[in-house]
């Protein structure tokens, strides 16, 4: 198998590590944090690189691009702890076009593609404990389509975004809506997260919400198998910066008059956290292939890699910590900050013990088929 990346696609990683090393620099970053997580023009700096239309289909203004380029552009922001959620983009894309009816995949779609519409997946209830069949929201017919009731947690950027993708009991089964922020009933409740990006509680009451498909577990499914194999990329970037800022402290600092890195049992650490990096990139990879898989097989690859990816991310990120000393915790060091991104991460789309149920499950099932 070729894992060369294209002309094209090398390409796409300079030009957005290069928008990261000089746009999004890491004192940007605090000042989009201390006012509250989310910057618009930043979302809008994406879209102008041309990232928000990447997935969108060329019939709708986009790009036309697969999960490889979603892979390298999830890397490089990753690199930098870009804090405005570029992956729902891609998540909306790709459920919107393979499950919406025609007039909304035009009446949105373009709107993904150009940045002027960041449409977020709001699924995420406090009792389902990351069980996405797990749905108490509710939807009923109305004059104008649907109204909705529930209450999500933690929408990523819920109250600046301009719509959700909802997942919502009818009829007995899971139906996916979507909803406009602006719509009556709709209340968002926005707060930092422990990353420093922006999060939402956001209520839904008697909102008017348009069907999306009935056929909502299976597109919930793939939006959250979307996500994951974003994250697993990003992830992959954070913990690339994590180890080379790992090691050139170790290069500066020293002890006993030499520098720390010249310590044998240190730089076997340091090893370790490269083996873990490469273990992670290597599951990424595996994600991003598996996306157009079919859906069991697909499910089954994303939680393998998150459960790698899991416990990569705790790895490299506590052995950074240690090896820093009290430096690598206090807020003014950007090392803090990766740390902090890593520890989200982990939890974010389903733990490292929810996966690894996920794929005990998923190996018994097949094992009792073929019993």
């Amino acid at each position: 198998m070729d894992f060369d990346f294209s002309d094209d696609q090398q390409s796409l990683r300079d030009a957005v590590r290069r928008w990261v090393d000089k746009g999004y620099t890491f004192e940007r970053r605090r000042g989009i944090v201390a006012a509250g997580g989310f910057d618009r023009a930043a979302y809008g700096e994406l879209a102008e690189l041309g990232l928000t239309a990447l997935t969108v289909p060329e019939a709708h203004d986009g790009l036309g691009q697969g999960a490889i380029d979603v892979m390298v552009a999830m890397e490089e922001l990753g690199r930098g702890m870009v804090l405005e959620p570029l992956a729902h983009a891609f998540i909306a894309s790709s459920v919107l076009t393979q499950y919406a009816p025609a007039e909304l995949q035009a009446a949105w779609l373009p709107r993904i593609a150009s940045g002027e519409a960041l449409v977020v997946l709001a699924q995420q209830e406090r009792k389902a404990r990351y069980a996405l069949q797990k749905c108490d929201a509710k939807a009923a017919p109305a004059q104008s389509g649907y109204a909705l009731e529930a209450t999500k947690s933690i929408v990523p950027a819920g109250d600046q975004a301009d719509a959700y993708l909802v997942p919502a009991q009818l009829d007995g089964q899971i139906a996916l809506f979507l909803v406009e922020r602006s719509a009556s009933g709709v209340s968002a409740q926005g707060y930092v997260t422990q990353d420093g990006s922006r999060a939402a509680e956001v209520q839904f009451a008697s909102a008017p919400a348009t069907l999306i498909t009935q056929d909502g577990l299976t597109a919930l499914e793939l939006a959250v198998d979307t996500g994951i194999a974003a994250l697993c990329a990003e992830a992959v970037g954070v913990m690339d910066k994590a180890v080379a800022l790992t090691v050139d402290y170790m290069n500066q600092r020293k002890q006993f008059g030499v520098t720390i890195a010249s310590f044998q049992a240190l730089r076997h650490r340091v090893a370790d956290m490269k083996m873990q990096l490469e273990l992670a990139r290597s599951m990424s990879y595996y994600a991003s292939l598996k996306l157009t898989a079919p859906a069991g097989e697909r499910r089954t690859a994303m939680a393998r890699a998150k459960v790698q990816l899991g416990q990569s991310m705790r790895y490299v990120g506590q052995q950074m910590v240690q090896l820093h000393g009290g430096i690598g915790v206090t807020d003014e060091y950007i090392g803090s900050h990766y740390f902090k991104k890593l520890t989200q991460m982990e939890m974010t789309f389903g733990d490292t013990l929810h996966h690894l149920g996920e794929v005990s499950n998923r190996m018994q099932d097949t094992a009792g088929v073929f019993a």
